[in-house]
Protein backbone atom coordinates (compact mmCIF):
# COMPACT_ATOMS: atom_id res chain seq x y z
CA UNK A 1 0.00 0.00 0.00
CA UNK A 2 2.34 1.93 1.08
CA UNK A 3 4.77 1.81 -2.27
CA UNK A 4 1.90 2.08 -3.97
CA UNK A 5 1.06 5.27 -2.68
CA UNK A 6 4.83 6.75 -3.46
CA UNK A 7 4.14 5.61 -6.64
CA UNK A 8 1.23 8.06 -7.13
CA UNK A 9 2.85 10.14 -5.45
CA UNK A 10 5.53 9.81 -7.96
CA UNK A 11 3.38 9.82 -10.88
CA UNK A 12 1.70 13.66 -9.78
CA UNK A 13 5.17 14.86 -8.88
CA UNK A 14 5.87 13.84 -12.89
CA UNK A 15 3.05 16.23 -14.10
CA UNK A 16 4.73 19.17 -12.30
CA UNK A 17 8.22 19.07 -12.31
CA UNK A 18 8.72 19.23 -16.07
CA UNK A 19 6.33 22.63 -15.49
CA UNK A 20 8.21 24.11 -12.43
CA UNK A 21 9.39 26.79 -15.17
CA UNK A 22 6.34 27.92 -16.12
CA UNK A 23 5.35 27.96 -12.62
CA UNK A 24 8.76 30.04 -11.29
CA UNK A 25 8.33 32.51 -14.31
CA UNK A 26 4.35 33.04 -12.92
CA UNK A 27 5.87 33.54 -9.78
CA UNK A 28 8.55 36.08 -10.30
CA UNK A 29 6.21 37.97 -12.73
CA UNK A 30 3.74 38.26 -9.61
CA UNK A 31 6.54 38.89 -6.99
CA UNK A 32 7.94 41.61 -9.72
CA UNK A 33 4.49 43.58 -11.00
CA UNK A 34 1.19 42.92 -9.03
CA UNK A 35 0.90 46.13 -6.72
CA UNK A 36 1.96 45.08 -3.52
CA UNK A 37 5.64 43.67 -5.61
CA UNK A 38 8.82 44.66 -5.49
CA UNK A 39 8.30 47.01 -8.77
CA UNK A 40 4.73 47.42 -9.38
CA UNK A 41 3.82 47.65 -13.00
CA UNK A 42 0.00 47.85 -14.04
CA UNK A 43 0.36 46.40 -17.24
CA UNK A 44 2.72 43.87 -16.52
CA UNK A 45 0.66 42.68 -13.90
CA UNK A 46 -2.11 41.58 -16.55
CA UNK A 47 -0.16 38.22 -17.39
CA UNK A 48 -0.18 37.33 -13.78
CA UNK A 49 -4.27 36.03 -13.98
CA UNK A 50 -4.46 34.42 -17.31
CA UNK A 51 -1.17 32.45 -16.52
CA UNK A 52 -2.12 31.04 -13.33
CA UNK A 53 -5.56 30.23 -14.62
CA UNK A 54 -5.06 28.77 -18.13
CA UNK A 55 -1.16 28.23 -19.03
CA UNK A 56 -0.13 26.98 -16.11
CA UNK A 57 -2.97 24.21 -15.66
CA UNK A 58 -2.71 23.36 -19.78
CA UNK A 59 0.95 22.87 -18.98
CA UNK A 60 0.10 20.68 -16.37
CA UNK A 61 -2.53 18.76 -17.99
CA UNK A 62 -0.44 18.07 -21.37
CA UNK A 63 2.08 16.80 -19.58
CA UNK A 64 -0.09 14.75 -17.75
CA UNK A 65 -1.57 12.75 -20.89
CA UNK A 66 2.10 12.90 -22.19
CA UNK A 67 3.54 10.45 -19.80
CA UNK A 68 0.42 8.06 -20.69
CA UNK A 69 0.49 7.75 -24.08
CA UNK A 70 3.14 10.23 -25.70
CA UNK A 71 2.36 13.87 -27.46
CA UNK A 72 -1.34 12.72 -28.79
CA UNK A 73 -2.49 11.40 -25.06
CA UNK A 74 -0.73 15.21 -24.39
CA UNK A 75 -2.76 16.99 -26.85
CA UNK A 76 -5.79 15.65 -26.04
CA UNK A 77 -5.00 16.50 -22.34
CA UNK A 78 -4.33 19.47 -22.55
CA UNK A 79 -7.67 19.92 -24.69
CA UNK A 80 -9.68 17.96 -22.16
CA UNK A 81 -8.07 20.19 -19.49
CA UNK A 82 -9.82 23.29 -20.85
CA UNK A 83 -13.36 22.12 -19.59
CA UNK A 84 -12.28 22.17 -15.99
CA UNK A 85 -10.63 25.58 -15.89
CA UNK A 86 -13.81 27.11 -17.34
CA UNK A 87 -16.08 24.49 -15.16
CA UNK A 88 -14.29 25.91 -11.82
CA UNK A 89 -13.65 29.60 -9.93
CA UNK A 90 -10.13 28.44 -9.16
CA UNK A 91 -7.14 27.65 -10.39
CA UNK A 92 -7.81 23.95 -11.52
CA UNK A 93 -4.27 22.56 -11.05
CA UNK A 94 -6.15 19.61 -9.63
CA UNK A 95 -8.09 19.50 -12.26
CA UNK A 96 -5.48 19.54 -14.88
CA UNK A 97 -3.98 16.28 -12.76
CA UNK A 98 -7.19 14.47 -13.24
CA UNK A 99 -7.95 15.21 -16.80
CA UNK A 100 -4.72 14.99 -18.52
CA UNK A 101 -3.77 11.26 -17.27
CA UNK A 102 -7.87 10.32 -18.07
CA UNK A 103 -6.82 11.70 -21.65
CA UNK A 104 -4.19 9.85 -21.92
CA UNK A 105 -5.51 6.95 -20.78
CA UNK A 106 -8.40 7.28 -22.52
CA UNK A 107 -6.68 7.99 -26.06
CA UNK A 108 -4.51 5.31 -25.39
CA UNK A 109 -7.15 2.35 -24.93
CA UNK A 110 -9.09 3.77 -28.18
CA UNK A 111 -5.87 3.62 -30.15
CA UNK A 112 -5.03 -0.21 -28.96
CA UNK A 113 -8.36 -1.05 -30.12
CA UNK A 114 -8.51 0.08 -33.57
CA UNK A 115 -4.50 0.00 -34.63
CA UNK A 116 -4.91 -3.06 -36.89
CA UNK A 117 -8.76 -2.34 -38.01
CA UNK A 118 -8.07 1.20 -39.74
CA UNK A 119 -7.90 0.97 -43.61
CA UNK A 120 -4.80 1.98 -45.09
CA UNK A 121 -4.99 6.16 -46.49
CA UNK A 122 -7.13 6.66 -43.39
CA UNK A 123 -4.72 6.63 -40.57
CA UNK A 124 -4.79 10.48 -40.31
CA UNK A 125 -8.47 11.08 -40.46
CA UNK A 126 -9.15 8.92 -37.69
CA UNK A 127 -6.41 9.73 -36.02
CA UNK A 128 -7.40 13.40 -35.84
CA UNK A 129 -11.32 12.79 -35.45
CA UNK A 130 -11.19 10.30 -32.98
CA UNK A 131 -8.49 12.58 -30.80
CA UNK A 132 -11.19 15.69 -31.47
CA UNK A 133 -14.29 14.03 -30.83
CA UNK A 134 -12.35 12.49 -27.50
CA UNK A 135 -11.07 16.00 -26.44
CA UNK A 136 -14.86 17.52 -26.98
CA UNK A 137 -16.59 14.57 -24.81
CA UNK A 138 -14.04 14.83 -21.83
CA UNK A 139 -14.14 18.85 -22.32
CA UNK A 140 -18.21 18.76 -21.97
CA UNK A 141 -17.61 16.51 -19.05
CA UNK A 142 -14.83 18.30 -16.74
CA UNK A 143 -16.60 21.52 -17.89
CA UNK A 144 -19.72 19.73 -16.36
CA UNK A 145 -18.76 17.28 -13.70
CA UNK A 146 -15.04 17.53 -12.70
CA UNK A 147 -14.44 21.43 -12.62
CA UNK A 148 -17.86 22.05 -9.84
CA UNK A 149 -17.10 18.82 -7.87
CA UNK A 150 -13.42 20.03 -7.80
CA UNK A 151 -14.91 24.13 -7.08
CA UNK A 152 -17.01 22.15 -4.48
CA UNK A 153 -13.99 20.86 -2.49
CA UNK A 154 -12.36 23.86 -2.75
CA UNK A 155 -14.90 25.40 -1.49
CA UNK A 156 -15.67 23.31 1.52
CA UNK A 157 -12.15 23.30 2.50
CA UNK A 158 -12.19 26.94 2.67
CA UNK A 159 -15.45 26.73 5.03
CA UNK A 160 -13.57 24.46 6.96
CA UNK A 161 -10.77 26.74 7.77
CA UNK A 162 -12.92 29.19 8.14
CA UNK A 163 -14.89 27.31 11.02
CA UNK A 164 -11.57 26.20 12.56
CA UNK A 165 -11.01 30.26 12.70
CA UNK A 166 -14.05 30.81 13.84
CA UNK A 167 -13.82 28.14 16.36
CA UNK A 168 -10.53 29.39 18.27
CA UNK A 169 -8.62 26.00 17.15
CA UNK A 170 -6.09 28.34 14.86
CA UNK A 171 -3.51 25.22 15.41
CA UNK A 172 -5.20 22.89 13.88
CA UNK A 173 -6.09 24.47 10.86
CA UNK A 174 -2.78 23.73 9.31
CA UNK A 175 -4.03 19.86 8.93
CA UNK A 176 -6.34 21.24 5.96
CA UNK A 177 -4.74 24.14 5.11
CA UNK A 178 -0.52 22.09 4.38
CA UNK A 179 -2.77 18.91 2.17
CA UNK A 180 -4.56 21.75 0.65
CA UNK A 181 -1.59 23.28 -0.77
CA UNK A 182 0.05 20.41 -1.66
CA UNK A 183 -2.98 20.08 -4.31
CA UNK A 184 -2.83 23.73 -5.32
CA UNK A 185 -5.29 25.35 -3.56
CA UNK A 186 -3.17 27.27 -1.74
CA UNK A 187 -3.90 30.91 -3.39
CA UNK A 188 -8.14 29.76 -3.29
CA UNK A 189 -7.85 29.24 0.66
CA UNK A 190 -5.51 32.30 1.35
CA UNK A 191 -7.04 34.98 -1.06
CA UNK A 192 -10.85 33.46 -0.96
CA UNK A 193 -11.02 32.84 2.39
CA UNK A 194 -8.02 34.06 4.85
CA UNK A 195 -7.44 37.09 3.72
CA UNK A 196 -11.10 38.70 3.88
CA UNK A 197 -11.21 37.55 7.12
CA UNK A 198 -8.02 38.96 7.94
CA UNK A 199 -9.06 42.45 6.39
CA UNK A 200 -12.34 42.46 8.94
CA UNK A 201 -9.92 41.45 11.64
CA UNK A 202 -7.60 43.79 11.22
CA UNK A 203 -9.81 46.97 11.57
CA UNK A 204 -10.20 47.04 14.79
CA UNK A 205 -6.81 46.19 16.08
CA UNK A 206 -4.90 46.98 12.73
CA UNK A 207 -3.67 43.39 12.48
CA UNK A 208 -4.62 39.81 12.05
CA UNK A 209 -3.45 36.26 12.17
CA UNK A 210 -5.41 35.09 9.74
CA UNK A 211 -2.50 36.62 7.00
CA UNK A 212 -0.12 34.24 8.63
CA UNK A 213 -1.99 30.77 8.68
CA UNK A 214 -1.20 29.80 4.62
CA UNK A 215 1.36 32.20 3.73
CA UNK A 216 4.72 31.57 6.45
CA UNK A 217 7.29 30.21 4.31
CA UNK A 218 8.54 28.48 7.40
CA UNK A 219 7.17 24.82 7.49
CA UNK A 220 7.78 24.91 3.72
CA UNK A 221 11.74 26.29 4.27
CA UNK A 222 12.28 23.21 7.08
CA UNK A 223 11.12 20.79 4.64
CA UNK A 224 13.14 21.40 2.09
CA UNK A 225 16.38 21.49 4.43
CA UNK A 226 15.40 18.00 5.62
CA UNK A 227 15.36 16.93 2.16
CA UNK A 228 18.69 18.48 1.36
CA UNK A 229 20.44 16.81 4.52
CA UNK A 230 18.91 13.31 4.07
CA UNK A 231 17.00 13.23 0.61
CA UNK A 232 18.52 11.26 -2.25
CA UNK A 233 18.97 12.08 -5.88
CA UNK A 234 17.76 15.07 -7.74
CA UNK A 235 15.04 15.42 -4.86
CA UNK A 236 18.37 16.35 -2.75
CA UNK A 237 20.32 18.18 -5.37
CA UNK A 238 17.41 20.55 -6.76
CA UNK A 239 16.20 21.56 -2.70
CA UNK A 240 19.03 24.70 -2.45
CA UNK A 241 17.98 26.06 -5.34
CA UNK A 242 13.83 25.59 -4.25
CA UNK A 243 14.88 27.19 -1.05
CA UNK A 244 15.64 30.46 -2.63
CA UNK A 245 12.74 30.45 -5.45
CA UNK A 246 10.22 29.82 -2.10
CA UNK A 247 11.51 31.66 0.88
CA UNK A 248 12.91 34.44 -1.19
CA UNK A 249 10.67 34.58 -3.81
CA UNK A 250 7.82 33.27 -2.35
CA UNK A 251 7.12 30.79 -4.68
CA UNK A 252 5.37 28.37 -2.08
CA UNK A 253 4.17 25.74 -5.33
CA UNK A 254 7.73 24.78 -5.78
CA UNK A 255 7.92 22.57 -2.55
CA UNK A 256 4.56 20.85 -3.47
CA UNK A 257 6.28 18.52 -5.86
CA UNK A 258 8.56 17.07 -3.15
CA UNK A 259 5.87 16.27 -0.70
CA UNK A 260 4.01 14.47 -3.46
CA UNK A 261 7.29 12.92 -4.37
CA UNK A 262 7.38 11.36 -1.13
CA UNK A 263 3.34 12.02 -0.16
CA UNK A 264 4.40 10.67 3.83
CA UNK A 265 6.70 14.14 4.09
CA UNK A 266 3.13 16.01 4.32
CA UNK A 267 3.53 15.41 8.27
CA UNK A 268 6.43 17.58 8.36
CA UNK A 269 5.14 20.50 7.04
CA UNK A 270 1.99 20.02 8.89
CA UNK A 271 3.83 19.85 12.05
CA UNK A 272 5.69 22.88 11.44
CA UNK A 273 2.55 24.83 10.32
CA UNK A 274 1.05 23.53 13.72
CA UNK A 275 3.51 24.68 15.97
CA UNK A 276 4.19 28.02 13.70
CA UNK A 277 0.17 28.60 14.50
CA UNK A 278 0.13 27.67 18.06
CA UNK A 279 3.15 30.28 18.35
CA UNK A 280 1.11 32.89 16.98
CA UNK A 281 -1.73 32.52 19.04
CA UNK A 282 0.12 32.49 22.23
CA UNK A 283 2.14 35.62 21.43
CA UNK A 284 -0.69 37.43 19.64
CA UNK A 285 0.75 37.60 16.36
CA UNK A 286 -0.61 39.48 13.14
CA UNK A 287 0.12 41.25 9.98
CA UNK A 288 -1.25 44.41 8.26
CA UNK A 289 -2.29 42.55 5.12
CA UNK A 290 -1.53 39.31 3.11
CA UNK A 291 1.82 38.90 1.84
CA UNK A 292 1.97 39.21 -1.65
CA UNK A 293 4.10 36.68 -2.28
CA UNK A 294 4.59 34.46 0.49
CA UNK A 295 8.21 35.53 1.00
CA UNK A 296 10.04 36.58 3.87
CA UNK A 297 10.95 40.12 2.32
CA UNK A 298 7.01 40.16 1.59
CA UNK A 299 6.78 39.27 5.44
CA UNK A 300 9.18 42.26 6.94
CA UNK A 301 6.87 44.89 4.54
CA UNK A 302 3.67 43.89 6.33
CA UNK A 303 4.81 43.52 10.07
CA UNK A 304 3.28 46.04 12.08
CA UNK A 305 5.19 47.94 14.80
CA UNK A 306 6.66 45.71 17.61
CA UNK A 307 5.59 42.51 15.83
CA UNK A 308 9.06 41.19 14.45
CA UNK A 309 9.71 39.35 16.76
CA UNK A 310 6.49 37.09 17.54
CA UNK A 311 6.08 37.19 13.43
CA UNK A 312 9.65 36.06 12.41
CA UNK A 313 9.71 33.50 15.66
CA UNK A 314 6.75 31.69 14.26
CA UNK A 315 8.24 31.59 11.01
CA UNK A 316 11.64 30.28 12.34
CA UNK A 317 9.83 27.37 14.98
CA UNK A 318 7.93 26.37 11.85
CA UNK A 319 10.97 26.09 9.94
CA UNK A 320 12.56 23.98 12.64
CA UNK A 321 9.92 21.72 13.54
CA UNK A 322 9.20 20.95 9.76
CA UNK A 323 13.04 20.29 9.31
CA UNK A 324 13.26 18.15 12.54
CA UNK A 325 9.95 15.99 12.02
CA UNK A 326 11.02 15.26 8.25
CA UNK A 327 14.33 14.67 9.15
CA UNK A 328 13.15 11.84 11.65
CA UNK A 329 10.68 10.73 8.28
CA UNK A 330 13.51 10.75 6.16
CA UNK A 331 15.59 8.41 8.45
CA UNK A 332 13.03 5.87 9.38
CA UNK A 333 11.20 5.50 5.86
CA UNK A 334 14.22 7.45 3.39
CA UNK A 335 13.39 8.20 -0.08
CA UNK A 336 14.41 5.33 -2.57
CA UNK A 337 17.00 6.01 -4.81
CA UNK A 338 14.36 5.76 -7.66
CA UNK A 339 12.19 8.23 -6.27
CA UNK A 340 14.51 11.33 -5.79
CA UNK A 341 15.37 10.53 -9.18
CA UNK A 342 11.41 10.27 -10.77
CA UNK A 343 11.10 14.43 -10.39
CA UNK A 344 13.59 14.98 -13.28
CA UNK A 345 12.02 12.10 -15.44
CA UNK A 346 8.68 12.06 -15.12
CA UNK A 347 7.59 8.54 -13.91
CA UNK A 348 5.83 7.09 -16.71
CA UNK A 349 3.72 3.73 -16.04
CA UNK A 350 4.05 4.43 -11.91
CA UNK A 351 0.36 4.09 -11.94
CA UNK A 352 -0.78 0.65 -12.79
CA UNK A 353 -1.96 0.82 -16.48
CA UNK A 354 -0.61 4.15 -17.31
CA UNK A 355 2.34 3.48 -19.38
CA UNK A 356 3.59 5.72 -22.76
CA UNK A 357 3.02 3.94 -26.05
Amino acid sequence: MREKLQQFGGFLAGMVIPNIAAILTWGLITALFIPTGWIPNAEFAKIVGPMITYALPLLIGYTGGRMVHGVRGGVVGAAATMGVIVGASVPMFLGAMIMGPLAGWLMKKFDEAVESRIPVGFEMLINNFSAGILAVILSLIGFVAIGPVVDAFSNAAGSVVSWMVNARVLPLAAILIEPAKILFLNNAINHGVLAPLGVAAAKDSGRAIHFLLETDPGPGLGLLIAFYVFGKGLLKESSPGAMIIHFLGGIHEIYFPYVLAHPIMILSVIAGGIAADLWFVVTGAGLVATPSPGSIFAYLAVIPPGQHFQVLGGVLIGAVVSFLVGAFILRVNPVKEEEGEAVSTPAVGAVPGLATK
